[in-house]
């Protein structure tokens, strides 16, 4: 019987740069364990997993609870084979970029005048600080939305309380009523909180377009003695 998924925990338990993620409750108290036992589980009988077990963690190996500076909120994994690798929004699939990443990328070059990216992989944003979370960090190969109630909201909510609590002045960019709902985890008096409409196509208010998250977060963090974050890819 095979376990990947309670190997890249381990993996995640033994990185140096995780251990501020580490000691949330969720993989103090069991929880974490849980959820891994049931992936290798769902592994086991024939399931594959979005992204591969040994990325599920990218984004916690890749940005430090001490070295966030923004954070942005997606949803579940892309559900095609070889899309997704752990980063929310992130994409490194064969085929053109995703129809909500192009909708970033649009208004990435509209409120900063860079070129525009020729490659969807966001991990040059998550080594600067900018944390790519997902609110389910696993799906199912073809099932978009399969484990939205695995467990995984417990994880996401402990983060963003733990990097509003013990970081000095973040960028939370909240993207569509999944990432908004969490605002009020958020303590406004240290942080930014930018909130739009997801930027889906298929949003009728077309409320994304034009509201300038990465200059805003950048002059909010300069402000804040921050340094900004180089958005261009």
């Amino acid at each position: 019987m095979t376990r990947p998924v309670a190997a890249a925990l381990a993996q995640l338990r033994a990185d140096p740069n995780a251990s501020g993620w580490c000691r949330l409750p969720f993989f103090t108290e069991g929880e974490a364990d849980r959820i891994s036992a049931e992936l290798d589980r769902l592994c086991d009988e024939g399931v594959s997993l979005a992204p591969p077990p040994g990325l599920i963690f990218r984004a916690l190996e890749l940005t430090p609870l001490d070295s966030v500076r923004a954070v942005i909120l997606g949803q579940d994994p892309y559900p095609k084979a070889g899309d997704a690798h752990g980063l929310a929004f992130s994409y490194v699939g064969p085929k053109s970029v995703p129809a909500s990443l192009r909708v970033i990328f649009q208004e990435l070059c509209d409120d900063l005048g860079c070129p525009r990216p020729s490659h969807g992989d966001l991990t040059e944003w998550a080594r600067q600080g900018v944390l790519l979370l997902n609110a389910a960090l696993t799906t199912e190969i073809g099932r978009s939305g399969a484990h939205m109630r695995l467990g995984w909201s417990r994880l996401v909510d402990e983060i963003v309380a733990a990097v509003s609590a013990g970081r000095p002045a973040v960028a939370f960019l909240l993207w569509g009523a999944n990432a908004r709902a969490r605002a009020a985890l958020v303590d406004r008096t240290k942080h930014l909180v930018i909130e739009s409409g997801h930027p889906s196509p298929l949003n009728r208010a077309r409320d994304f377009p034009g509201s300038r998250p990465f200059s805003r977060a950048n002059a909010f963090l300069e402000s804040r003695g921050m340094g900004p974050v180089d958005w261009s890819l």
